[in-house]
């Protein structure tokens, strides 16, 4: 076989002692890539070797694309219906908020700034039946361009809510206390009139305007919205409000407008962003990533061992063509060179190839979730549970290279030691292996 392919290489005009990866030592190269007979097992580990990359990579995109997915969803959901920026007063309340508010709006990259005003309750219904609640207090125009609420009515509309006779609840809350839209839902508040035996809390009935589903339970089953004036009163705020939320073009850029916030206000405020308030929540996810990513590299790591091992039996199987080809001129670099690129050759198409299959499958993700609730006959990603109608897969350009660099280099380093081992022999030594 050797004496083929130095023999056709002669034919081509160049030797065994040509340019580094010359088109000899590619020959050679690709003829131990294919299997004959008695290679077959180090052609099935070989094979195995392409198999468990091409998973191990393909595996990696997916999860970090659903993960990237899942983060995308949250944010959009949790900034949604809070502020990117929170504005807060520190030198006494915000009394002059219609045009405050006209001025934050009005900075380069603000999109909308709302003003709030904010208490926790206890929301009951006729029927019985409780629960905590936060009351957020806005105006109708302000709620009609804050999407993430007013495009989700599930039922009722805001013709209630704009005319101060109603407020919005979420869907969860409804179902837990049974209530529909019309119904009357009263809310307590502890910080209610003051009388000479003390302070007595306030209670209110309010009719239900409409049911809002935001897609998070956590706000679905917590968050009431009422007219900002009807807070007001409901509040002891009357003519001021708590604090006035930013929602900007673009989250990633508050450190640059928080400057340019602190002067079109033109008085002494206090800012909070949102990576401030969601913090413990955001660090966990990084934390999550980053975990999965080290513990599905070990799925590539064994693939690239079991390259290691091919290739030292390859070797071993070679001797007597290792003798031939450098009693016949050929350099120990170029047999290392040889044996190198037979190695890498099986990491970069399993990497290709897992490219491939990771990018098939994120952009069929959810047609896959469908195939494998059919199989398994039960609903996997139930949106009951998860309230994400789909599951979301979202592939960044800088992590899938970074998948694929690290899969390359893994195969790279694994096929080192092989041809190191390879290059080492004399030809002496290399008739003993046969």
């Amino acid at each position: 076989m050797a004496e083929a392919a130095v023999d056709r290489s002669s034919k081509s005009g160049l030797g065994p002692a040509g340019k580094p990866f010359s088109t000899f030592e590619r020959l050679v190269a690709w003829r131990y890539l294919r299997a004959r007979r008695k290679e077959a097992f180090i052609s099935v580990i070989a094979g195995f070797s392409f198999v468990g990359i091409m998973l191990g990579v393909a595996t990696l995109i997916i999860v970090m694309a659903v993960m990237n997915g899942f983060r995308t969803e949250l944010v959009s959901r949790i900034l949604g219906i809070n502020g990117h920026m929170i504005v807060q007063p520190v030198d006494g309340p915000f009394t002059d908020y219609p045009a405050l508010s006209s001025k934050l709006a009005a900075v380069p990259g603000v999109k909308m700034a709302l003003p709030l005003v904010e208490g926790q309750v206890l929301a009951s219904a006729q029927a019985g039946g409780s629960t905590g609640a936060l009351v957020r207090g806005a105006r109708a125009e302000d709620l009609t361009k804050l999407k993430t609420v007013s495009d989700n009515i599930k039922s009722g509309d805001m013709v209630g809510y704009a005319s101060g006779d109603g407020v919005l609840i979420g869907s969860r809350m409804a179902d837990q206390l049974g209530l529909r839209v019309g119904d009357l839902i009263t809310l307590t508040s502890p910080d209610g009139d003051i009388t000479p035996m003390g302070v007595s809390p306030r209670i209110k009935s309010y009719k239900i305007s409409g049911l809002f589903e935001i897609g998070m339970s956590e706000y679905d089953s917590s968050i009431i919205f009422m007219p900002l004036e009807e807070a007001q009163l409901y509040f002891n705020a009357e003519g001021l409000v708590q604090s006035i939320e930013l929602f900007v073009d673009n989250p990633d850029d508050i450190d640059d407008l928080r400057p340019k916030v602190e002067e079109a206000a033109g008085r002494q405020i206090a800012i909070t962003d949102w990576r401030q308030r969601n913090q413990t929540f955001f660090s966990a996810l990084q934390v999550e990533r980053n975990v999965m990513f080290m513990i599905l590299t070990l799925i590539v790591l064994v693939a690239a061992l079991n390259i290691i091992s091919g290739l030292i039996m390859l070797v071993k199987d070679k001797g007597s063509d290792i003798a031939i080809l450098r009693t016949m001129g050929a350099s120990a670099g170029a047999i290392m060179r040889i044996f190198f690129m037979t190695g890498a050759a099986i990491g970069i198409v399993g990497t290709i190839a897992g490219v491939l299959l990771g990018v098939l499958v994120c952009v069929n993700i959810e047609s896959v979730r469908q195939f494998f609730s059919w199989i398994s006959g039960t609903v996997l990603f139930n949106p009951q549970v998860y309230f994400l109608s789909q599951l979301p897969a979202e592939m960044d350009l800088s992590e899938t290279i970074s998948i694929v660099a690290m899969a390359l280099t893994l195969s790279f380093i694994a096929t080192i030691f092989p041809a190191w081992r390879a290059s080492r022999l004399d030809p002496v030594q290399a008739l003993r292996y046969e």
